[in-house]
Order: C-alpha cells, then structure tokens, then sequence
C-alpha cells in the first residue's frame, strides 16, 4: 500500500483567458513551493426543520470556492505572473505596477507517487506578502482563492509534461540593500511587506460556483524594524513626515535584483520596547500611498 508523499508532490499552473476556464491542450508550467494549502471548501447548509425526536434530518453543501496560501522562497523568473496576479498587472519594460486587470490560473497538485491530480480553476492572487529578514532566505506567501477543484488520475496538462522551473537560485538576506528617502539604512533587522486585493467569490441563485472575484483597493503596508541607534525615523512617525521605502533582494550572482519601491511611505507607529538586557529594535509598520510621479504605490522593476 503506498500513502502519498509531500516530497514527490508537484506544483504545476497555467494561465487563464476565462475566469475558471483551463485552455485547451495546455502545457503546464512547475512552479517551485515549500509549502502549500490548496484545497475546495464548501459552506455547509443545515436544515432548520423541528422534529420531536430532536433529530438533524437535513443537511446540505453549499457554494464552493477554492484557496489556499503558497509558500515559496523568492528568485528570478519563476513567480512573475503569480506578482502580476498580485498587483492586477503586466510587466512593461520588466517594471511592474499596482493596476487594474485580474490575473487568473489553472493550477495542478500533483502526487507524483500515486498518480493523483487535483486541478484548481479560477485562481488568482488575493494577497502577497514578502518577507526578508537575517539569516534566511527571502520568502513570500501568495494567498490564493478560486472557483473550484476536479480530482483525476491523469494530468491536466494534456499537451505535454509541465515545463520545467528555472535554475535559479533563491534571493537572500545578505545580497541586496534598503534605503529610507533614499537614504541607505543598514540597520534593518527585519522587513514584511504585503499588497492585499480582498478577492472574493460571488454566488448567485442556480449555481454553487463561483461566477467572479470581487476585489477591493489594492493596499500596500509592512513593517520595519531598525536597531534603535537615533531618533531619525521616530520623528518621521511623530510629525507624519512622508518618505519613501526601497527594497532590492538579489541572488548570491548579484546579477538578478528585483526592487520593489513604495514611492509615498507614511510611518504609523514607533515602538521602541524593552524586552530584554541586548539591543532595542524600533518597530515601523506604515502604508504605501499613491505617489503621482511614479503613479503608483508599489513599484516592481526586474533584470530582463
């Protein structure tokens, strides 16, 4: 008896035309993973019906959707279009901005070893959140929601074996900078940053689908912390002085950077604790705000 392994599974994707239409023939393309959550979630409809014994006799599936959150540690190339599904836009000149067109895909879990396939359809990005702290290699989070799943015995990748991810090696914490107001810091212990897009499915009557996502605003925000060596960045949050965050991350080659600048930064918070005899840390979470020169609040720009 063989029981599915997490190290022969497989994560494999394919652009949509249609919302929750897979192409037809297509080829699937790997995408890397550590972790995922991808599943099919029904909401559970009960029957509200008084019986004299006390005894439930209905009970019902409701609507459905699909979801779940990707964990993956960040490099060139292979996570673009999931970050254009994330910002609601397209690479021009390889820089990427916050926009307004929904991105969808196909996406396949593969268990490799006992040939099981579930297909996910309609999935888009609802929320990425980029993660770079000391010691560890960049990370980030694509929290996904979709229409729906199929379970086969066979790929769906129908014309051809999915292609293969790139050879690339992960972004990492000690190749790449920040800089505040532009301004290079070099006392970040640590940097989250999120882009939010509040997907969600709609229903209607005849059909337990999904038929669409609804989105919201595309809110940008993270939070910093800095080693607490002076009062510059405390008085920026105390007199509401907008300034400008710039991130670049880049693999050990130092050749493949990836910057994302948040043009117009408010800080909104200051929190210097102490919580034990070592260093104290300034806490900063803040927003990114639509900046008119760059028209945008988040800036992608990549190495071709």
């Amino acid at each position: 008896m063989a029981f599915a392994q997490g190290s022969r599974s497989s994560l494999s994707y394919i652009t949509e035309t249609a919302f929750g239409t897979t192409p037809s023939t297509p080829t699937f393309a790997f995408l890397p993973m550590n972790t995922h959550s991808l599943d099919l979630t029904k909401d559970r409809v009960e029957g509200n019906e008084i019986q004299a014994d006390r005894m439930t006799r209905v009970d019902r599936h409701g609507n459905k959707q699909a979801g779940g959150t990707l964990e993956v540690d960040l490099r060139k190339g292979d996570f673009d279009e999931l970050m254009e599904s994330a910002f609601f836009s397209s690479y021009a000149a390889n820089v990427l901005k916050i926009g307004t067109t929904p991105k969808f895909f196909t996406m396949e879990d593969a268990a490799q070893d006992i040939s099981q396939f579930r297909t996910f359809t309609g999935m888009a990005v609802s929320s990425m959140n980029v993660s770079i702290a000391p010691n560890q290699m960049v990370t980030a989070n694509f929290d996904m929601v979709g229409k729906g799943m199929t379970q086969a015995a066979t790929t769906a990748s129908t014309g051809g074996a999915p292609t293969a991810s790139t050879t690339n090696a992960p972004f990492d914490s000690y190749s790449g900078t920040i800089s505040d107001g532009g301004s290079s810091i070099a006392i970040v212990t640590s940097i989250d940053f999120s882009v939010s897009n509040s997907l969600a499915p709609t229903f209607v009557v005849g059909a337990d689908a999904a038929q669409s996502l609804e989105y919201g605003s595309a809110v940008v925000e993270g939070t910093m912390t800095v080693y607490y060596e002076d009062a510059a960045l405390i008085n920026k949050f105390l007199a509401e002085t907008e300034s400008s965050i710039e991130v670049s991350v880049d693999d050990p080659t130092g050749a493949n950077p990836y910057t994302f600048l948040f043009p117009k930064v408010k800080y909104n918070g200051a929190s210097v604790p102490v919580q034990n005899p070592q260093s104290r840390l300034i806490t900063l979470p803040f927003v990114s705000l639509y900046d008119g020169t760059e028209g945008t609040n988040l800036k992608l720009t990549r190495t071709a």
